[in-house]
């Protein structure tokens, strides 16, 4: 089970973890929760509910690559020159998504923090992460953010195979986030895979 899911009896899937796999997994986290930006907290949660529905959300994709990926337009996309009515659409769009969008990357975002700061591993064998379907499937939607904003940050194309990326010298300051990168995508595929058994 070391290094990737593997299905659980009854559902959900597990995985063992030493102690820099959580804390590089955990950190990852927290700094996608610190991009994805803080929520709403105002009010009581039946205010909440009712504010959510008539709250607007930007009009205007954003200006960071990485939340411009994360939160792309829904229509046009970069290989296509937006007339003025698929600007107007792609913004009302946005105004009524984002939100609920953000709310859900941070959901995911929390989700895995919470669940990697309840392990307790051991120097030498390390903690067996244990998730339920339903956590499954937020530690899939947090680990397709998390390498989401690291492919961005590194300029991964749809072309791209990885190979390039690896052969990059040790001393590339890229090197880590490239490890990072090709390491969430094996987390990624093992636990789709456990999901699918």
């Amino acid at each position: 089970m070391a290094g990737h899911f593997e299905p659980r009896p009854g559902g959900g899937a597990a995985v063992t973890l030493d102690e820099v796999e959580i804390s590089i997994l955990r950190s990852l986290a927290v700094q996608l929760l610190e991009l994805v930006g803080p929520g709403d907290d105002s009010g009581d949660a039946a205010d909440d509910l009712l504010a959510s529905v008539f709250r607007d959300g930007p009009s205007e994709p954003p200006a960071d690559p990485v939340l411009a990926r994360l939160f792309p337009d829904a229509y046009g996309g970069p290989d296509r020159v937006p007339d003025d009515d698929v600007r107007a659409a792609s913004a009302e769009f946005r105004r009524y998504t984002e939100n609920d969008l953000r709310a859900r990357k941070r959901d995911d975002a929390l989700a895995l923090i919470r669940s990697l700061d309840a392990l307790h591993p051991e120097p030498e064998t390390g903690a067996v992460l244990r998730l339920t379907p339903e956590e499954c499937r937020r530690w899939l939607g947090g680990l397709n953010d998390l390498r989401l904003a690291i492919g961005t940050r590194l300029e991964v194309t749809d072309e791209d195979d990885g190979g390039e990326l690896l052969r990059l010298p040790e001393s590339d300051p890229r090197k880590p986030m490239v490890l990072a990168y090709l390491w969430l995508g094996g987390l990624q595929e093992t636990l789709v895979e456990s999901l699918m058994s």
